[in-house]
């Protein structure tokens, strides 16, 4: 009898399980809207053609790929080969993409990209998952305005810094508070 209740337990858990792991066809942001893979910004990114996110201003992208995402903030290059396994595109700020004048521009978007994935690349070290997700909570609070911060999604940031988005979800409820009650 245990095992046919296994069985049937192990039945269910397969018949629940999706082998797309992916949840980018579209998903609801905070504040209600809904965004879609199909936005311009992504096919921008998709034409072939590299552009730089603005440097001069408050904004970015946060890049959806299959299992990650990445940040590109100001003065980073985006689309081009490198991103053209990007699933949905997440402007930040009032978005300004420019085309790089030059070799020299665009040498120095890349190594600009590079830095901001180095930043995150540092945060996910922590062992400690709710410790990446204040890090990167008050990362994105020092540039962005704390009401663009908070209607960003909890998916956006668990795919920043690899947590589970309820990991993301308990942070923003208590804060500095999720260190203390969670052990793990």
């Amino acid at each position: 009898m245990d095992s046919e209740k296994r069985l049937r337990y192990q039945t269910a858990m397969v018949s629940t399980y999706y082998s797309d792991t992916s949840f980018l066809d579209h998903f609801a942001m905070l504040d209600g809207t809904e965004q879609s893979c199909g936005s311009d910004i992504l096919k921008l990114l998709h034409s072939g053609k590299v552009f730089v996110v603005n440097s001069r201003k408050r904004n970015g992208l946060i890049l959806f790929k299959q299992y990650h995402a990445e940040f590109a903030g100001p003065g980073a290059a985006v689309g081009g080969d490198y991103d053209s396994d990007c699933q949905i595109a997440l402007p930040i700020g009032n978005l300004s993409l420019l085309t790089p004048e030059s070799y020299e521009e665009r040498q120095k978007a890349y190594l600009i990209r590079r830095q901001w994935i180095r930043l995150i690349k540092q945060i996910t070290e922590n062992a400690i998952a709710q410790q990446r997700v204040q890090k990167i909570l008050d990362q994105f609070e020092q540039y962005f305005p704390q009401e663009v911060v908070a209607n960003l999604p909890d998916t956006a940031f668990a795919l920043l810094v690899g947590v589970l988005p309820q990991t993301v979800s308990i942070v923003r409820r208590l804060g500095g508070e999720a260190d203390s009650r969670f052990n793990y």
